[in-house]
């Protein structure tokens, strides 16, 4: 790629792309509460739209890589806004009063859903490569999670104004949201249309003799899908199990503090935002520190804040912050201090996604388009690791004893980091 100080109009748009793809599957989480009173859904079910989103990447990732392959990067994303626009609009429908359906707002879900893995197979590989790839390639990526971060929390904010009491919520109160959703959808489109992106050079395939490498040759990239996979545990669930831990009663079969849930869930709140502090240190840093040193750095910092939650004493407690999203105000409880130490690791994994992506990938050349695309796919790994740490804490009656499940994920990132990283198979052509 030539002279990159070209392309700030293709950096902007990717970053905004970035924002964009949390502001939508953040969505979610708010969306079932108001599907779970407007429909009448259980807990389970007004959460599938939810797991809609992931599913949709373990379908999608692969044929994501292969249309970038054929058409493009730019021609991929403006499909993939296209249909992003079809499902913020079928999820708009499904609250019409002369529809009033969940299934048709699980479509909307689902379909949103091939939108953000379709977006995400594009940005992430763009802004390594419009960055230069190395140190610089993965300060773009990090800039861009800054924006991401930003969005998810702005959604919380926005649906929790628009929501105000629950019991009565309905689709037609988050309506301002989907039509922000919309318009950004439609801006985007527009703009990314007269927006000149210079794309790496394409591959041309060679009908009569077919390449025998791929990205799966490489080993760093096999081990680095991997390392998301596990890497989505992390994300995932330590955040699920600090909720399950202090809302759960204690005379439950796996007892917690049984702290009041609305309260929880504001705690809850501050993990996210210590994975936008964490990307704010992330970006400022990202052109003078390698993706390694980055990566190094977080897996040991988590599994260090892990082993102390697990093994902190209970009785021990400091008042942390919880941040009321619909007042926008802060409320202050007591909580164990091992507790917070999970709250912390938010801010190692805010910068994890981005080092994992730049390693796998780097030195993959041709075979970028694809690897990114399977990369996607490995998103479903926070409903597997999830329910594992769920198993182990239903087996151990412990949700503390079921870190570690995020502890091995930690320290497989580790091992990743110092060792996988490593392109083993720099004699495989990748021009």
């Amino acid at each position: 790629m030539s002279n990159q100080t070209k392309q700030w109009g293709a950096i902007i748009m990717m970053i905004a792309l970035f924002a964009m793809i949390a502001f939508v599957t953040n969505l979610c989480s708010p969306m079932a509460i108001i599907v779970k009173n407007q429909f009448g859904a259980s807990n389970v079910l007004a959460q599938i739209g939810n797991y809609g989103n992931f599913i949709a990447y373990l379908v999608m990732g692969i044929p994501s890589g292969m249309l970038i392959k054929k058409y493009g990067y730019k021609k991929t994303a403006l499909l993939a806004l296209i249909v992003g626009i079809v499902g913020v609009i079928t999820q708009w429908m499904s609250g019409w009063d002369s529809i009033q359906s969940f299934g048709v707002y699980l479509i909307g879900a689902f379909i949103s859903g091939f939108c953000m893995c379709m977006l995400n197979t594009v940005v992430n590989p763009m802004l390594n490569l419009l960055g230069g790839g190395g140190n610089k390639g993965n300060q773009l990526i990090q800039v861009g999670g800054v924006f991401n971060s930003a969005a998810a929390v702005a959604v919380y904010i926005i649906m929790g104004a628009l929501i105000g009491d629950a019991a009565k919520a309905k689709i037609s109160d988050a309506t301002p949201a989907l039509f922000i959703a919309l318009g950004v959808f439609i801006v985007a489109f527009v703009v990314l249309l007269f927006t000149k992106v210079q794309e790496p050079q394409q591959h041309v395939e060679q009908k009569k003799k077919k390449d025998k490498y791929s990205a799966f040759s490489f080993r760093h990239f096999k081990l680095g899908i991997l390392g998301i996979f596990l890497y989505m545990g992390i994300e995932v669930g330590v955040p699920t199990y600090i909720l399950q831990y202090l809302s759960s009663s204690p005379e439950a079969a796996t007892p917690g503090l049984g702290m009041d849930a609305g309260i929880v869930g504001l705690i809850v709140a501050v993990y996210w935002l210590m994975m936008l502090v964490g990307r704010f240190i992330g970006s400022a840093i990202g052109s003078k520190v390698s993706s390694r040193a980055m990566i190094t750095a977080a897996s040991t910092l988590s599994i260090l804040l892990v082993l102390f939650g697990m093994f902190a004493p209970v009785d021990v407690k400091v008042n942390v912050p919880g941040i009321d999203w619909a007042n926008v105000s802060v409320i202050w409880a007591e909580i164990p201090v091992g507790i917070f130490a999970f709250i912390l690791v938010g801010l190692c994994t805010s910068v994890m996604w981005g080092g994992i992506f730049n390693m796998a990938t780097e030195g993959l050349g041709k075979y970028t388009a694809i690897a990114s695309g399977a990369f996607m796919t490995m998103v479903f790994g926070c409903a597997v690791l999830v329910a594992i740490q769920a198993y182990v804490a239903d087996l151990t009656g412990s949700f503390l004893t079921s870190y570690v499940v995020v502890l091995f994920c930690a320290a497989y990132l580790l091992y990743y980091a110092l060792i996988g990283s490593k392109n083993v198979n720099k004699d495989i052509p990748v021009d």
